[in-house]
């Protein structure tokens, strides 16, 4: 399982630095940025002491939507609720949610918003599902390197199950392939003119496990037979 960690438009270098760092303490290695200020500035070097090399390596890129679209699984992060989802999950729910997923996903991108204003709306509705750190008080509200760092140590727990032992299905299904199939039978049936209804099946699939992920393409699958 790979895990990438995805920062829009952080606008303070050390922030970057220090984000770098505290996914190195977790043994975490990519990190993607979209928009950067000077990541590579002597403000960030400092911050990323011992970690400058995940600085040095990371991926940059232009949009989100780019920064996205090779991941099978994405987990946007929000400190405050918002419209364009209706579920959100604490960050000590994400090993769960991504071990459901068994041999369906590969690869998970962790999306750090601005630090000023967090993610658009529209940047929160391409992701998957919404994730946020429960605090016992609204302000003043977590630093970005300080969330990321919550993040890191919530999914280290990824490590520990590393070696766990997978039955690999003989028809190989990734979530993105069964989402596809998914979607397109709920167009054909009109759902899709529904979007408040489609939004929400899609974000329940989301999040399902890999044992019901097959359950529904097999009966996409059966339907789309039958209707041929």
């Amino acid at each position: 399982m790979e895990i990438y960690f995805i920062l829009v438009e952080p606008a303070v270098p050390e922030n970057i630095g220090a984000s770098a760092r505290a996914i190195k303490t977790m043994s975490f290695n990519k990190l993607r940025l979209v928009n950067p200020c000077d990541y590579r500035s002597t403000e960030a070097k400092k911050l990323a002491y011992g970690s400058t090399d995940i600085l040095f390596t990371a991926d940059v890129f232009s949009s989100l939507p780019e920064a996205i679209q090779d991941l099978d699984f994405v987990i946007g992060t929000s400190a405050k609720s918002r419209r364009v989802k209706y579920d959100y999950y604490t960050a000590d729910r994400l090993v769960e949610l991504i071990n459901r997923k068994g041999t369906s996903i590969s690869s998970v991108g962790i999306v750090f918003g601005r630090e000023e204003c967090g993610l658009s709306n529209e940047e929160a509705h391409r992701c998957d599902i919404i994730c946020t750190i429960p605090m016992a008080t609204g302000y003043p509200s977590l630093n970005l390197s300080q969330a990321v760092m919550i993040m890191a140590y919530e999914l280290s727990a990824l490590h520990l199950d590393q070696d766990r032992k997978t039955v690999k299905n003989p028809d190989p299904l990734t979530l993105k392939a069964a989402r596809k199939q998914i979607e397109e039978v709920l167009s054909s049936i009109g759902v899709i003119h529904n979007e408040a209804l489609f939004n929400r099946i899609i974000e329940r699939i989301n999040v399902t496990g890999e044992d019901d992920l097959h359950l529904l393409y097999s009966i996409c699958k059966f339907y789309r037979e039958s209707n041929k």
